[in-house]
């Protein structure tokens, strides 16, 4: 059969052979999801069962103590002394099969109130609900009670993890009826407790799997949860020991206890799979304290499913030994070409673009797709070729522009802020060379009356001496400082020597010389001066810097809040100096400004000032050697801190 049209007429027939046990296998893939609906449908009837059963037993609780609340031999007894009550209760307690009953006089309720089932009782209506007792109030209740209740928890595999090693909780039946006899008003309360109550779980576990003990398809456990623990259960441990204290899984846990779902499904418990239904269980207050359980073995289920499977299995693997060899002959003249074109394209889109299919030893219509997909792979290495030859003389020129772009940007940028910075020299220039012709002139003549007047005023001068020499010394200074601005315009044309200075006593210079700012607010001033190396600095230069700054402090202040001056020595990067501070408590700089109070006609102060007093104290340090920073204080306010070298010391 040379023929494709034929040879694809047989593989479209093929796979129906085999096919065939694909749909039964889906059949029975189906018929066991069924098979595993009716098994939940089974456990849920059975949870069901129990459910009702528990319902029961609660209401046959409540009836049975409302028939001896409503009897004249209770009202008979109630005649009586507590203490010869006794055997009357005990010989009750028996024949209802309760764990405690007691009469409860309406003066005596109490905090006795707070159970939802006495609170009912209390206002005429009988109430039976479960309802979890601590140890203590077993202890209370009935001897014994406790004792019964307490259970050693067993660590269990995928349990939720705890710290806890014993369950003394009880699990009560709690029931109450309202007495209504003329004088004797009050609620008769009675209980069973769950816990290790054997007859009452193996009564369930009877009631719905009949044939629980001579074996059969359905062999069925019942349990009891006080929360995650089993208290009452016919689970076995080992042979002959009940599986009580074991837990159940955290997942079943999280699903019935935590969001109040009934768990219908499949669930590991103890040593064996079940089919297994849990049933969340509420106390008198609405709030889930444990589970009731019922379940049967998966295993002679799960073995029927898997024997159906297996036939299913062998029927397929039948029906495949017998097509497979027909349909692997009659496909193979035309896979082995195809696999040897899949095979060759999975090589080419690996990036081997010399890969060829090469004959295939067929002349048909295979062969002649075999040697076309040939050439176009020809076709498709010599254009690859090229294109990678044009990508890389594109990357290299691309690269080439990219560079002479970044340099071009680089030196426009530098041009910029280079034209920016003489712009402001410039203005600065201009600026101060008027400002200093300005003020000049006048001081001049100042200091030459001031001389006048010293000389006229001869010996009666001495009482005003102090504050003639303090004029004439600020006027020199005006002077001075006139200099410093057109210096720092034009740093070129000056020059200075600087010497060594102690810089406590030009600190305590400018606290004088600014007094008048300060005390004409209301700013609290503190000093902590300590003896610091001396800096070589021009002391009028310093003098200048403090005084802005602490001027500068004042202002932000608004003229009121405290100021700290703080000199000390400090060593920065192994180099002795010494370090003043000058901190207010204002409304600091903004963070997003901090780093520009430096820079020329930089001011927060719209309208009040030019924006160079900060600029020309940078100038003034960094001329020195020093630093000048600015930060804000975490608990508020503007700290400055000028650095200066120490000069270096004789040896």
């Amino acid at each position: 059969m040379t023929s494709v049209r034929l040879r694809l007429l047989v593989l479209a027939l093929a796979p129906l052979i085999v096919l065939m046990p694909l749909l039964l296998l889906l059949g029975m893939t189906r018929w066991t999801a069924d098979y595993d609906k009716v098994l939940i449908a089974n456990v849920e009837s059975d949870l069901r069962i129990a459910e009702q059963y528990l319902a029961r037993i609660m209401a046959g609780t409540g009836e049975e103590l409302k028939g001896v609340s409503e009897s004249l031999e209770f009202a008979i007894e109630l005649q009586k002394q507590p203490d010869n009550r006794r055997p009357f209760f005990d010989r009750k307690k028996a024949e209802l099969g309760l764990d405690f009953l007691y009469y409860l006089p309406m003066k005596d309720v109490g905090t006795a109130g707070d159970w939802p089932v006495i609170a009912s009782a209390v206002k005429g209506r009988g109430d039976t609900r479960i309802d979890i007792f601590g140890a203590e109030q077993l202890v209370a209740l009935a001897p014994g009670l406790s004792t019964r209740a307490r259970i050693e928890l067993i660590e269990t595999e995928a349990a939720v993890p705890t710290s806890r090693r014993v369950e003394d909780r009880g699990m009560v039946v709690h029931s109450a009826s309202p007495v209504h006899l003329a004088g004797k008003e009050g609620v008769l309360v009675g209980g069973i407790l769950l816990n290790r109550n054997l007859d009452f779980i193996d009564s369930i576990n009877a009631l719905v799997y009949l044939n629980a003990v001579t074996g059969g398809d359905r062999q069925g456990t019942a349990t009891l949860f006080l929360d995650d623990v089993r208290v009452s259960t016919n689970v076995r441990l080992f042979e002959d020991v009940r599986a009580l204290g074991t837990r159940v899984s955290a997942a079943v846990r999280g699903q019935v206890l935590g969001a109040g779902e009934t768990w219908l499904n499949r669930a590991f418990v103890v040593n064996e799979w079940y089919i297994s239904g849990y049933l969340p269980i509420t106390d008198s207050f609405g709030d889930r304290v444990g589970m009731l359980y019922v379940g049967f073995l998966e295993a002679p289920f799960s073995t029927a499913k898997r024997q159906a499977f297996l036939w299913m299995l062998a029927a397929f693997f039948a029906v495949l030994l017998l097509s497979a060899p027909v349909f692997f002959w009659m496909a193979k003249g035309i896979f082995a070409p195809l696999e040897k074109m899949i095979n060759t394209m999975r090589r080419v889109g690996q990036g081997n673009l010399s890969a060829r299919i090469g004959p295939v030893g067929q002349r048909n219509e295979i062969g002649q797709v075999a040697g076309h997909l040939d050439g176009l792979l020809d076709q498709v290495q010599d254009r690859d070729q090229r294109l990678r030859a044009w990508a890389s003389e594109l990357n290299e020129r691309v690269e080439e522009r990219t560079s002479e772009l970044r340099e071009a940007n680089q030196k426009l940028e530098e041009t910029y802020r280079q034209l920016v910075m003489s712009e402001k020299l410039a203005s600065i220039g201009e600026i101060t060379a008027g400002v200093a012709h300005e003020i000049n002139n006048p001081v001049a003549v100042i200091q030459g009356n001031l001389h006048v007047l010293h000389e006229v005023l001869g010996p009666d001068a001495a009482p005003v001496e102090t504050e003639i020499r303090l004029i004439d010394q600020q006027v020199a200074r005006i002077k001075a400082i006139v200099g410093k601005l057109l210096k720092f315009a034009r740093p070129g044309e000056f020059t200075d020597d600087d010497e060594s200075v102690s810089l406590r006593p030009v600190i305590e210079d400018c606290l004088v010389l600014v007094d008048h700012v300060l005390t004409k607010g209301q700013i609290n001033v503190t000093c902590d001066l300590q003896d610091a190396p001396p800096v070589r600095v021009i002391p009028g230069e310093m003098q200048q810097v403090v005084i802005n700054l602490i001027v500068n402090a004042a202002q932000a202040m608004d003229n009121r809040g405290d100021l700290a001056l703080k000199l000390r020595p400090e060593v920065r990067d192994g180099v002795d100096g010494a370090a003043l501070s000058v901190c207010d408590s204002g409304p600091g700089v903004p963070e997003d400004k901090i780093g520009s109070v430096f820079d020329p006609f930089f001011t927060t102060k719209l309208g009040e000032g030019t924006g160079l007093g900060l600029s020309i104290c940078q100038t003034i340090v960094q001329r020195s050697g020093g630093i000048i920073s600015a930060r804000n204080c975490p608990e508020g306010g503007a700290e400055f801190t000028v650095w200066l070298p120490a000069v270096d010391q004789p040896q």
